[in-house]
């Protein structure tokens, strides 16, 4: 694989280990507003989709639409599960700051929601000025758009991009961006996933752990000075 001049990581799911946090407060608040759902129904769903997109999913199969201070009450008591119970990925403070080439964040979380991630999680330092957020584009994942628009901000071609994500979404969109995708399964929500779930298949590695990352692209890791 390569060579590659960016790496682009997707967040949730893959820098933190947010994911399963985030479905279970989702379901529990959509409860509170009549709406019954479970985990499988919004991994199906809404696994690497924006916040636009599970409102849409919403009222298309249920019929509703939800009302106007539902966005507030779900990001109250995400947030507060986040100060909780979030932690970053084992192994990814040290995986970036080995890296030899650039690096960004590419998410489809909103731009408040990936700043506290990131600030509980303690990778602030890491990822300052290096956001893209789909806020920012026409169309989310897998539309190509987001990782587009991270490649161009950091002056990178798609092809000699790699994407780090873990929802079959995310992957389709790397590689509509004409990206190379690595899967990461070492997130909570894909503890016993099947070989063959849903985008395992149509990415180019994959890797279930931080510490096998340079194994995957060892020219990717930043030699020690002679």
């Amino acid at each position: 694989m390569g060579p590659f001049d960016l790496v682009i990581f997707d967040c949730d799911g893959v820098l933190i280990d947010s994911e399963l946090i985030s479905a279970r407060q989702l379901v529990a608040t959509l409860a509170r507003f009549g709406v019954q759902i479970d985990l499988p129904y919004v991994a199906k769903h809404f696994l690497g989709r924006s916040y636009g997109v599970v409102l849409s999913q919403i009222r298309g199969d249920f019929g509703i639409d939800l009302p106007e201070g539902f966005e507030a009450t779900y990001r109250e008591t995400l947030l507060a599960a986040f100060a909780r119970d979030l932690k970053a990925m084992p192994g990814v403070r040290e995986t970036v700051t080995r890296l030899a080439v650039p690096y960004c964040l590419a998410t489809s979380s909103s731009p408040p929601r990936v700043e506290r991630s990131l600030q509980i999680t303690g990778l602030t330092d890491l990822f300052a000025d290096r956001i893209t957020t789909a806020a920012e584009v026409r169309a989310g994942k897998p539309a190509p758009d987001l990782f587009l628009l991270a490649a161009q901000k950091h002056g990178a071609a798609p092809a000699r991009c790699l994407v780090i994500e873990d929802s079959a979404m995310g992957i389709r969109a790397g590689l509509a961006a004409g990206m190379t995708v690595l899967r990461f399964t070492g997130g909570g929500h894909l503890a016993g996933a099947p070989a063959d779930a849903p985008g395992a298949q149509e990415a180019h590695g994959t890797f279930a752990s931080f510490a096998e990352f340079f194994h995957l692209v060892p020219q990717l890791e930043r030699r020690p000075a002679r």
